[in-house]
């Protein structure tokens, strides 16, 4: 129990939370403690009702079933994972930004939700995610099934295709990963790479309730800019992607 006690601490602080809520919040559905019905998005008891925890119990919760329980497992290794490398990487000490990272992507999959009437928002937050750490490390290269091996910035449409395989669709694949590419092009690309102005900027709110610390050392890649930098790879253990280091379906 220390052991997981310890790994459970040194997981960072943002990422530790969203992480325990997205156990936490299945969990008490599948109990029965609080009814599914109450944890979803639906858009008529969010308005008419002004039942204002849905847009964030349906970012947490996620229906395990015999037919779903791997894709949420699958799933919830892709927020640990990559989470944690965005965090301890291009967002190190920077807790604010990282957070504000996720409030920007988190809005924009909650309002096209409220749009297209969809109930669990889980995987396209964590696909924006995923998506953002793929272009920041976009020259790394990875390794899939079989030995497959690619450069991250295609990443997150192999996952597409591999949930499709094993969910059924890619509704919730594809607007994660439209939204991390609009603020992944609104922060970083349109600034910097084409000289444009800066639409997005942490609030200051947010810099007061999670001060930057010192001393930052960035491990996982870091933002793109004008010289054209490669990126970073993967700390000491160069580029390689450490697909199977939750389970083992082939990856290495």
């Amino acid at each position: 129990m220390s052991d997981i006690g310890d790994w459970f601490r040194s997981i960072p602080f943002v990422t530790r939370y969203w992480f325990t809520g997205s156990i936490l919040v299945p969990l008490i559905g599948k109990l029965g403690l609080i009814s599914p019905m109450y944890l979803v998005l639906w858009p008529e008891y969010f308005f008419r009702k002004f039942q204002v925890w849905r847009p964030i119990s349906s970012t947490l919760y996620f229906p395990v079933g015999p037919g779903t329980g791997f894709l949420y497992l699958v799933n919830l290794y892709f927020l640990y994972h990559y989470s944690t490398r965005l965090e301890t990487g291009s967002f190190d000490r920077r807790p604010a930004d990282y957070v504000f990272l996720l409030f920007f992507n988190w809005i924009c999959i909650v309002i096209t939700g409220l749009i297209m009437d969809m109930q669990l928002l889980m995987i396209p937050l964590i696909m924006s995610v995923l998506y953002v750490w793929a272009q920041l490390n976009r020259e790394v290269v990875v390794s899939f099934w079989f030995g497959t091996r690619f450069k991250a910035c295609y990443l997150p449409w192999v996952i597409l295709g591999f949930n499709y395989i094993i969910g059924g669709s890619v509704v919730n694949e594809l607007i994660g990963n439209l939204v991390g590419h609009l603020y992944f092009f609104l922060m970083y690309k349109y600034p910097m790479d084409l000289g444009g102005r800066s639409f997005l900027s942490t609030p200051e709110f947010l810099y007061r309730l999670f001060p930057n610390r010192r001393m930052g050392v960035s491990g996982f890649g870091v933002p793109p800019s004008r010289r054209a930098a490669a990126p970073e790879g993967e700390g000491a253990g160069g580029g390689h992607h450490p697909w199977g280091a939750g389970f083992r379906l082939g990856f290495d």
